[in-house]
């Protein structure tokens, strides 16, 4: 007996190779070798600090096997990920159990089992074990409740989960947890959150910290500030403020609201943070516009010393590309290679993402070509990167690339070639593609059927986007409003109006922002003010909707094509939020069509100080006082713009000839026709002279 506790003993200090096959050798001699706990033991240890197959062989040299032994085993596969032996082991000591009692599978074992199962999504296999649990009669074991309500809320079968659940008279705190935490997982927060007010005031039960977490992540899902600040006050009350996994729930929960000033405050006076706490502040700040705070506390971190993780890598590069911070994002590359997740498929992706914001797409395509895996996600992120830098030629010549390698888009990359695409307004393009589209099966997907009404309506052919959105099933919000936009860009406002109210009448989807966006921009475009003024008014009054920037935007643009500069402008001063570059540019815009020099002044002064590198401006202005023959002030602005080196946004067009598409930039030195195409626009200019059009300070900068 003394030499078996001091055996024991000894195994409690293994943890190498060496120690566990010298103790290993030592209970062989003297006859421990079979004893079931000292077996079980060694298992365990072999598993954690040698190899699993190295337990996996113990396991077969011994002849009686307790069901401790299949238990080790079995939790040391599962530990590991590996999912497929965990269950062909438990199968093997289902088959044994009916030769031996010993060897029959309890409530711990079925749990593993379960546990594989929804790793593997694999629900068959799970009722399957379900059936031998009640057949067994162990089915009213909580754990293994628990195990079986994770199984189905993680395979998407709620209605499953809530009848294990129900089989239980009292259910414990896990149990409880569980099925809040499946509905969180499964997208149903508001279940989650009804389930746990259940919990804590019909029946009285205490929560724990883990039920908290899905808790303020159900909240998250919901985007409820409100909500979230109840939760903070029922953790502070019960005394788990101080839990770090509460915490970072907590935080996650404020970013997702939008509300940085809470995160950051808690932040601040959180005693402890771990790594998730500052990659969830760091992403906190890189979704919600504050991009330069979200780079300012990455560098802390680095100058603390505290190493990031790859999710942390991810919100930084993610605050690059909105800030167009290249020399920022080049300098997280290193990071990224210097800590080895540079291949991490994410951290790469995100990587073409930035470089392709920052219009390097040379870099981007390195990065890429340096990938050994290349996904659906990186394809598209390229594809889609063109286009978004005015190289919409790119993309589909990406696109073909990406086909002929075999792999297929999924409906997300779908969606992002057709936006790409409906940039260069070929019709046949746009033609084949929606041919593709047909023949892979997504001719049903809203979001694709809403993209390529946006692609015929770009491409001139309104008849194509009207038989697109007629031909869907399905029309949502997403559907309705693509068309409703589609009708404005073509200057059919009364059409937008009458798919607007036919919305409204004789459809279950509800308007929201964009729909306005998109009936208030087809009023714009057709000059109907007053249809505009009523649209803007029922969004508010109506739909309870509130009205961002570009609303605003569109309704001083509405308002200024008309003449009303004045009402324009007496909206931006009562604008609840600060006026913007786009709403001042569009008074601006306004101001040149209908020649206001105070008002454009105004403007401009505006946008100088909000925007002072935008060219754009300078020289709206400037053409508002040439019209005037202002010269004087007119030069002064353009030798501004000379002195501070202010770049234009490069005007680019494309033609379609002889199935290549041709690309034109304005002020382009480096095209192989430019010589002939310059002889071409100095003809053109010397015959407008003739004329009598004075065109030189719009012309001889580009001579």
């Amino acid at each position: 007996m003394k030499r078996r506790n001091l055996f024991m003993e000894l195994l409690e200090t293994c943890s190498s190779n060496l120690s566990i096959s010298q103790l290993h050798s030592q209970c062989l001699k003297v006859g421990l070798a079979h004893d079931s706990f000292i077996v079980t033991k060694l298992n365990i240890l072999y598993a954690r600090y040698v190899s699993i197959h190295h337990a996996h062989k113990l396991f077969e040299e011994t002849p009686h096997r307790s069901v401790y032994l299949w238990n080790a085993l079995l939790r040391s596969y599962c530990s590991k990920g590996e999912w497929v032996e965990t269950l062909s082991l438990f199968r093997q000591m289902y088959n044994v159990s009916a030769f031996s009692i010993e060897e029959r599978p309890d409530n711990y074992s079925v749990s593993i089992a379960l546990k594989s199962c929804a790793a593997l999504q694999k629900p068959l296999l799970g009722k399957m074990i379900h059936g031998f649990l009640k057949k067994e009669r162990i089915d009213d074991d909580m754990y293994v409740g628990s195990a079986l309500i994770d199984l189905y809320s993680k395979c998407g079968q709620m209605n499953d989960a809530v009848k294990v659940f129900s089989e239980y008279r009292k259910p414990d705190v896990v149990l409880w947890t569980s099925i809040v935490s499946g509905y969180e997982q499964c997208g149903s927060p508001e279940l989650a959150l009804a389930f746990f007010s259940r919990m804590v005031v019909s029946e009285k039960m205490s929560p724990d910290p883990v039920t908290l977490v899905s808790v303020a992540s159900a909240c998250a899902q919901l985007s409820d500030f409100k909500l979230g600040r109840s939760v903070q006050g029922f953790v502070k009350r019960r005394g788990l403020d101080a839990k770090l996994c509460l915490a970072n729930s907590l935080l996650n929960l404020y970013g997702k609201a939008g509300s940085i000033k809470s995160a950051e405050n808690m932040f601040r006076e959180m005693p402890d943070k771990d790594i998730i706490s500052w990659s969830t502040m760091v992403a906190c700040y890189a979704d919600n516009g504050a991009e330069t705070n979200a780079l300012n506390l990455f560098n802390e971190m680095l100058h603390k010393r505290i190493k990031p993780n790859w999710v942390t890598v991810v919100s930084a590069l993610r605050a690059c590309a909105c800030t167009s911070d290249l020399e920022q994002g080049m300098k997280i590359h290193e990071l990224a290679v210097n800590y080895g997740f540079e291949m991490e498929t994410t951290v790469s992706t995100t990587l073409m993402d930035m470089y392709m914001k920052c219009f390097s797409p040379e870099n981007a395509v390195d990065l890429f070509n340096r990938m050994p895996e290349k996904d659906v996600i990186a394809w598209a992120v390229l594809f889609s990167g063109y286009a978004d830098i005015g190289m919409a030629h790119k993309s589909m010549e990406v696109f073909c690339e990406m086909l002929a390698s075999g792999t297929r888009p999924d409906a997300i990359a779908l969606v992002k070639i057709l936006t790409a695409i409906s940039q260069l307004g070929i019709l046949q393009q746009a033609v084949c593609l929606h041919a593709f589209v047909i023949k892979n099966g997504f001719r049903n997907n809203q979001f694709i059927g809403a993209s390529l009404i946006e692609l015929y309506a770009k491409c001139s052919s309104i008849e194509d986007a009207n038989k697109v959105f007629q031909g869907v099933t399905y029309k949502d919000v997403v559907t309705w409003s693509s068309m409703i936009a589609a009708y404005g860009f073509h200057g059919l406002g009364e059409e937008a109006l009458k798919l607007f109210y036919q919305m409204e009448n004789h459809s279950h989807a509800k308007p929201n922002n964009v729909t306005f966006i998109s009936i208030l921009s087809a009023c714009s475009h057709s000059g109907l003010i007053k249809e505009g003024i009523k649209m803007f008014y029922i969004m508010v009054n109506k739909y309870q909707l509130i009205p961002n920037s570009e609303h605003y935007a569109i309704m001083v643009d509405l308002l200024g094509r008309m003449g009303e500069l004045h009402m324009a402008l007496d909206l931006i001063n009562s604008m609840p939020m600060q006026a913007g570059p786009d709403i001042w540019g569009a008074l601006l815009g306004a101001c040149r069509i209908h020649q206001n020099i105070k008002m454009g002044e105004v403007a401009a002064k505006n946008l100088f100080a909000l925007d002072p590198n935008h060219a754009g401006y300078y020289i709206l202005l400037s053409n508002i006082y040439c019209v005037d023959e202002n010269w004087h002030n007119a030069t002064t602005l353009r030798r501004l713009v000379k002195e501070n080196r202010l770049k234009k946004i490069v005007g680019q067009s494309m033609v379609e000839l002889k199935n290549e598409v041709c690309c034109f930039v304005a002020g382009d030195r480096f095209h192989n026709e430019s010589d002939q195409i310059y002889e071409i626009l100095r003809k053109l200019h010397a015959k407008m002279r003739e004329e009598g059009f004075d065109s030189q300070l719009q012309i001889e900068e580009i001579l």
